[in-house]
């Protein structure tokens, strides 16, 4: 779809795929009570929806992480600001994100929580931006792959804004340029 056209990913789109994510977990995780663990604050709706679509024993924690700031792009230094509530040695853990680009977060979280010994680590992402990958990170559950553009909406925001769009939308150089006013 055209990045002016108003949106790039509409709610649909994004409620089907959220549904075909979540089979997918159904099936991998038969039998099983893993723990999804959102990474604040951009994966929250994509999360609550995720859950919502597992018909399944599931527990859910959080972590909150800086590396944007009031910037378009990542900063490379990750900042934890908020960590786990319990411990999940061996524990099945599926990291949830609402973007990956440079992959450098998402790298430092998962090695992260692997050094506390989870029986199991997945990593589940809306929106996977490949061309900006700078670091190797296997993603297991992916929803869109995406152009490098900076996108807003469904959680993501720029500067606090956006987050409550039901859909994903490339932001305009005007609409940052208004923000950063």
């Amino acid at each position: 779809m055209e990045r002016n056209s108003g949106y790039l990913i509409s709610e649909e789109e994004i409620k089907s795929k959220v549904k075909e994510i979540a089979n997918q977990i159904k099936e991998d995780y038969k039998g099983r009570n893993p723990l999804l663990v959102g990474i604040l604050k951009g994966s929250f709706i994509f999360l609550a929806d995720l859950i919502r679509s597992l018909d399944m024993d599931l527990e859910v924690d959080f972590l909150a992480v800086s590396s944007y700031g009031k910037s378009t792009t990542t900063s490379g230094v990750v900042k934890i600001l908020k960590d786990l509530n319990q411990p999940i040695e061996n524990r099945d853990v599926i990291l949830v994100e609402d973007i990956v680009d440079s992959g450098l977060t998402l790298k430092y979280l998962k090695e992260m929580l692997i050094g506390r010994n989870p029986r199991s680590l997945r990593i589940c992402v809306l929106l996977d931006k490949k061309e900006r990958r700078e670091v190797d990170v296997k993603l297991d559950y992916v929803g869109f792959e995406v152009p490098d553009y900076f996108l807003v909406g469904y959680g993501l925001d720029f500067a606090e804004k956006y987050r409550n769009l039901p859909y994903i939308k490339a932001l305009t150089q005007e609409e940052i340029k208004e923000v950063l006013k």
